[in-house]
């Protein structure tokens, strides 16, 4: 592999041991900010071929049980046998699909922002039930999730912004940009009626300083205005929520999770930078439509991912075809299938 994979553990192993041997010099921690992305770099190294360690030494395991059970003629293990065989093979699966995660940006946090779209208080409230679902496969991944700025609404969210901190969480999530559909009946309508309501996801990568994206003063229109939400009087007292436009493709982002303008700026521009790198990325490629996760209508025919609570239980990914009818696990959080077919329908690895 030839972007970081297994077959380079050596390798890895020899950088996170420099990055664990500097961790414990004096004067390590004098400069936070460096040291903690040093620290998020041993985590990501680690989280590479530390996996792949633990399956070697399963499949070890599994083969000294496998020949114990041939020895002894004993086959009343054959049942444990063929468990720890299924359970070798199923890591595997999972480990082969983190050797997908080869882009440049994969191993970055990611910014992640629900937009609802058609649908009026239904897709708002569909808005905030893809921000729980995102919010229990945070948790389930043992990530972080930072919530930079809310816009409430009847029914739910407007739109919600975040950032998700962990390994490889961009090129975990990246799939998850577009459409999201769902099918239910409404708990708004007194007649019980089926509704159909839509929301967008958009997720690009969060650069460290080093990365350049350059952004003209002249080409963005920034305005300040009053936070809502949680921070107390404060946030009723001051204009210290931020949004930037960028006026060339009408990117709209939004800050109003710090206290400071000055801090809710920073952000705004950060996840500004981040979003143009990847609507201009997606623009140059040819098999995808120019800038379509911004430009994309939220409603009929656009929508990547259907979920439907009536009159049948289903979610479809429209892209890779994969489905389930435990929309509820999905939910829950329960993504990984989905994100696993979509990178290897992606990059043409090997299928379900």
């Amino acid at each position: 592999m030839t972007h970081g994979g297994v077959f380079d553990s050596p390798k890895l192993k020899e950088e996170a041991a420099a990055l664990e041997a500097a961790s414990g010099e004096a004067g390590f921690w004098d400069d936070r900010e460096q040291a903690e992305k040093s620290m998020a770099e041993l985590k990501r190294l680690k989280a590479r071929y530390e996996p792949w360690e633990v399956l070697v030494a399963d499949l070890e395991d599994a083969k000294a049980l496998l020949s114990l059970a041939e020895e002894a003629e004993d086959e009343e293990m054959e049942g444990e046998v063929r468990q720890a065989i299924e359970a070798v093979s199923e890591t595997f699966e999972k480990l082969q699909v983190m050797e997908l995660l080869g882009d440049p940006t994969d191993s970055a946090s990611a910014f992640l922002t629900i937009h609802s779209g058609a649908g009026g208080t239904e897709s708002c409230d569909w808005a905030a039930m893809l921000y729980r679902m995102y919010g229990r496969w945070v948790e389930r991944r043992g990530f972080k999730m930072t919530l930079l700025d809310m816009q409430e609404a009847e029914g739910g969210f407007k739109s919600v912004d975040l950032q998700i901190d962990g390994p490889f969480a961009h090129g975990l999530l990246k799939g998850e940009g577009g459409i999201h559909r769902l099918v239910r009946i409404s708990p708004f309508d007194s007649a019980s009626r089926r509704h159909t309501s839509f929301a967008s996801v958009y997720v690009s990568p969060v650069f460290d300083d080093d990365i350049e994206v350059e952004v003209k003063s002249e080409d963005i229109r920034v305005d300040t205005y009053r936070a809502s939400g949680a921070g107390g009087q404060h946030v009723n007292k001051t204009s210290s929520a931020v949004r930037m436009t960028h006026l060339e493709t009408g990117i709209v982002v939004q800050c109003q999770n710090e206290r400071s303008q000055l801090k809710n700026r920073a952000t705004a521009m950060k996840v500004l930078k981040s979003r143009l790198y990847e609507y201009y990325r997606q623009k140059q490629e040819e098999e995808r439509a120019a800038g379509a996760a911004e430009k994309k209508e939220i409603g009929w025919g656009s929508q990547i991912r259907s979920y439907v609570f009536h009159p049948y239980t289903m979610v479809k990914d429209l892209r890779t075809r994969h489905e389930t009818g435990n929309i509820q696990s999905v939910m829950d959080g329960d993504l990984d299938p989905f994100i696993d077919s979509y990178l290897r329908w992606r990059t043409g690895g090997p299928k379900e």
